[in-house]
């Protein structure tokens, strides 16, 4: 039986996939490297009598995972900072080669029903979507960044057509007085853009380009991939779930390279003497999605993608270069 713990209240997207796929085993080391509310964490150490390092970079996180620490008695160690930074953050903490890594993508439960974190178009808060304690906030963004600037980050990191109408409108109502709020930004966004035919609030992805550039998400998960393949074992597991086309296409093109299987190069080729050997091997050769079941009670798994890969034991390819 699972300790008893109040530190979670938000259900993991996918975690029965995620803990098949990650094969939890006694006497293994583990990473939770966006441990959010927990619920990856927990579910790891109930499968196994195994061990996990976690982090996250939000401060409330690791306070709230505090309990959850001391109910699993030195099983769990949780550790603040960026998920990007999770293998130089081992090696300060002196943990040595681990056996899987679970990444999950995004923003989380905790952070969007919290208003005053400022991610939320539905509630009004102050526009901030800093997941840690310091860096720009989205306002410091809105009220600052030049017309084009706007227009590039919208366009690029919410994939939105209407970018450079969006980014016109900020810069007009921002000349009348400072954008502070989501509710200001959101209601600036929809004046702008309609409504979907399936009901997606005109402001979701000018609110995500924000949050992704605020929080270098992008980038972050570039070096974890990283980091992945340096730290896992031969034979550990690397379990990613993305929510956008963005992420999930950075982690895609990741293990397309890493598992050899460059969509570029012909079959019939002779190998190319230059090209290293794979460092991991697909689990998944197509993205799990949720079930109709888990739709139907958490429907923000909708767009959740879940894919992983084995680590081989050829050198990782950052340190064979």
């Amino acid at each position: 039986m699972a300790p008893e713990t109040t530190a979670l209240c938000h259900q993991p997207v996918m975690v029965e996939a995620v803990v098949a796929t990650l094969a939890p085993a006694a006497g293994e080391i583990y990473v939770d490297a966006t441990f959010g509310g927990g619920g990856y964490s927990r579910a790891i150490l109930d499968a196994a009598p195994c061990r996990v390092w976690a982090i996250d970079r939000d401060p409330a996180a690791i306070q709230r995972g505090r309990a959850l620490e001391a109910a699993y008695g030195g099983r769990l160690t949780l550790i603040e900072g960026s998920f990007g930074a999770f293998g130089t953050l081992l090696d300060a903490a002196g943990a040595a080669m681990v056996h899987g890594v679970v990444l999950d993508l995004g923003v989380s439960s905790f952070q969007i029903d919290d208003p005053a974190r400022g991610f939320s178009f539905q509630a009004d808060g102050p526009l901030d979507m800093r997941m840690g304690a310091a860096g720009r906030t989205a306002g410091a963004i809105v009220n600052e960044a030049s017309e084009a600037e706007l227009a590039a980050i919208v366009r690029r990191f919410g994939e939105e057509r209407r970018a450079g109408a969006i980014a016109r409108a900020i810069v007009r109502a921002r000349a009348a007085a400072p954008i502070e709020r989501t509710a200001t930004l959101a209601d600036i966004v929809r004046t702008v853009v309609r409504r979907s035919p399936n009901g997606i609030d005109p402001a979701t992805r000018t609110f995500q380009a924000l949050r992704i550039v605020v929080n270098d998400e992008l980038g972050e998960l570039e070096r974890a991939l990283i980091a992945a393949e340096r730290r896992l074992a031969a034979g550990g597991r690397l379990v990613v779930v993305a929510f956008h086309s963005l992420e999930d296409g950075v982690v895609k093109r990741f293990l397309v390279g890493r598992t050899g299987h460059d969509p570029e190069a012909s079959r019939h080729a002779p190998p190319r003497p230059d090209r290293r050997p794979a460092s991991f091997e697909a689990i998944t050769r197509k993205p799990l999605r949720p079930d109709a079941a888990e739709l139907a009670v958490n429907p923000r798994a909708r767009s959740a993608r879940l894919r992983a890969a084995r680590r081989t034991t050829a050198p990782a390819w950052s340190e064979a270069a």
